[in-house]
């Protein structure tokens, strides 16, 4: 590589464009983070040439280009910044701004400096004017504005094209408005610069150009040939804790395109130009760890292509180890492919079969699942057949839950199905086949007369599952209970404003006697248990207490209410919790209620048993 140390001036007044790569990120820079910053400096070097004081040079850092061949006449010279576009961006934004300063001060001497280092000469020799006048052409997402705030001839011109950012007293607005970059820093230092020339006198404008043009400096090394421009990119950039993975990957795709076969230009705009939208840049927990959406997906990507483990701090590694028998337009399909894919899943929306699979789980932390579901959702499937796989896989995690077993190794147990899965047929009896194979307790698949005596029996809420959880299971109970019958409304609406309520009250002390007509007490409640927990001998009572105990978070005892109708009911007897029923619910969970004349222990197991059963056909083993 070539290293010189060049002023501003030569970096722009030769007949050549810096292009931003295509992989490049957008123009990020600010007006707190750095253009006042620059404007300091600038400002500093032009007050010591109006004092007589030749100035020191500043330095920017050092730019790194990659010049182009050009392979035909017309044209310009083009080099790809591989570091700096955000300095040479900016400093185009700071000669624009400082033209239209002197236009609107009515100052001509200093045009004709600053158009020799903003626009290329001679456009009837170029193959494409519009875009080879242009001494710095800037990424995709910043072409359309970087192009409307240079091309203005006036600040009046820029105004008209951005109105919508303009207070009528023709001010760039402050609060409300995000402006484009390029609009916010012409803007800016064009005012800046018109304030200063003002205060300082029209003869001062000479100066100001020749601070930036003379006094700024920086070094730009040219890669020669045989240098690896990718190399550089990732040893310049890596450090930084900005830069993510992903931004990697995408210098890793187009700098690997073979340009004679393959269009950057259209394989970014239908591929790439997705994942520069917010939707993917948003952090998402995993863990402990947070990273980008477009991180977790191209993570799970591989665990779902590979069946290998993985690893968040070689992403890129993994990646390139990943693809590198595939063409960047392969690549690029593929991960097309699975963003749609794990957009329905996260979402939860849409027709596909993963988007109901994520609607099912939303309550819990299924992200171990992600992998697994995006090898079932782009495998070549009926619709029928996904839905098969992923109602076995919500069975298995939902039976587990109710029968309190544990999730820790749930990221080794899925990973383990995805790879042998993968190895044969991928058929649901297959999937089926694989996932209840297991008999130990850390990874096995209970059967249903586990489940059911959970159900019945065991402490649900509060206990093994919390509320979004268990309202989760008592909606699809309820649209269960709604198919089997004719109904008005066959299905189970949004129930999720509804309140969790135990029909047998937490605190039943007061209004609820124990089966003999006998009360009990927190105090003896509290009492029977630990007589319980130490292996003691309980009486009558004190039995009684206890089973009465167990009882109420059953599933047989839970129901959904309207929270006021919750708060209304609170610990009342059980007439006055029917009569609200009859009022307020149409719930098929609620129905059957209204014709009970007493509920206890006995009822309580009766309507779980009930509910299990629906239960077990809702999740089957």
């Amino acid at each position: 590589m070539k290293s010189e140390t060049w002023t501003i001036q030569q970096v722009f007044q030769e007949r050549r464009q810096y292009k931003v790569p295509f992989y490049q990120r957008a123009y990020v820079w600010t007006l707190k983070g750095q253009w006042e910053l620059l404007w300091a400096d600038i400002k500093d070097k032009a007050n010591e040439r109006l004092t007589g004081v030749k100035p020191a040079p500043h330095f920017l850092g050092a730019i790194v280009v990659e010049p182009q061949e050009r392979i035909a006449l017309r044209g310009v010279d083009t080099a790809h910044i591989i570091d700096g576009q955000q300095r040479l961006t900016t400093l185009q934004y700071v000669l624009t701004g400082f033209r239209l300063a002197v236009r609107e001060l009515g100052i001509k001497e200093v045009d004709s400096f600053l158009s020799s280092v903003l626009d290329n000469p001679h456009p009837d020799t170029m193959a494409n004017p519009d875009v080879e006048v242009f001494k710095v052409w800037p990424t995709f997402s910043d072409q359309a504005h970087f192009t409307a705030s240079m091309t203005s001839d006036s600040l009046t011109q820029l105004k008209q094209r951005y109105p919508d950012h303009f207070t009528q007293a023709g001010n760039i607005r402050k609060i409300g408005s995000l402006h484009p970059g390029s609009l916010e820093a012409v803007w800016a230092f064009a005012d800046w610069a018109k304030e200063w020339i003002q205060a300082n006198g029209a003869a001062s404008a000479e100066a100001l150009v020749m601070a930036v043009l003379q006094d700024l400096k920086v070094v730009l090394i040219s890669l020669e040939r045989g240098d690896d421009a990718q190399v550089i990119f990732e040893t310049l950039n890596g450090r930084g804790a900005e830069l993510h993975a992903t931004d990697l990957i995408r210098n890793h795709l187009f700098m690997s395109m073979d340009p004679a076969t393959e269009d950057p230009a259209q394989l970014y705009e239908t591929k790439w130009k997705q994942f520069e939208s917010p939707q993917w840049k948003q952090g998402e927990t995993r863990g402990r760890m947070t990273k980008p959406r477009l991180e977790w997906l191209v993570y799970n990507l591989i665990r779902a292509e590979t069946g290998q483990e993985g690893d968040l701090a070689r992403l890129y590694v993994d990646f390139k180890d990943y693809t590198k028998t595939l063409t960047a337009t392969r690549q690029l399909e593929v991960l097309d492919t699975y963003a749609s894919h794990y957009l329905d899943l996260l979402t939860k929306k849409g027709d596909r079969p993963i988007a109901g699979f994520g609607r099912r789980l939303a309550a819990y932390d299924a992200t171990t699942t992600h992998a697994l579901a995006l090898k079932v959702s782009t495998a070549n499937l009926a619709p029928s057949d996904q839905a098969a796989i992923f109602n076995s896989l919500v069975s298995y995690i939902v039976r587990r839950q109710v029968c309190g077993l544990t999730t820790k190794n749930y990221n080794n147990t899925f990973m383990s199905l995805l790879r042998q899965w993968s190895k044969g047929a991928l058929t649901h009896d297959a999937f089926k086949a694989l996932l209840g194979v297991s008999q130990a307790d850390a990874t096995r698949w209970p059967d249903d007369a586990e489940f059911t005596q959970a159900l019945v029996h065991a402490p649900l809420y509060p206990g093994r599952l919390d509320a979004p959880r268990c309202r989760w299971l008592l909606t699809e109970l309820e649209g269960y209970l709604r198919s089997q019958k004719k109904s008005e409304e066959p299905q189970a609406p949004d129930l999720s404003n509804l309140d969790i309520d135990h029909l047998m009250p937490q605190s039943w002390f007061e209004y609820w006697p124990l089966p003999k007509g006998d009360k009990g007490t927190k105090i003896e409640a509290d009492a029977a248990y630990l007589l319980e927990l130490t292996g003691g001998t309980l009486s009558d009572h004190q039995a009684a207490i206890r089973t009465r105990m167990r009882t109420v978070p059953s599933l047989g005892n839970l129901t959904l209410l309207n929270l006021s109708v919750n708060r209304e009911a609170q610990n009342k007897a059980f007439p006055i919790k029917q009569k609200l029923f009859i009022e307020h619910t149409n719930l098929s969970l609620n129905t059957k209620l209204i014709a009970l004349d007493s509920w206890d222990e006995t009822t309580i197991a009766q309507r779980g048993a009930l509910l299990a059963d629906a239960a077990v056909k809702i999740y089957p083993r």
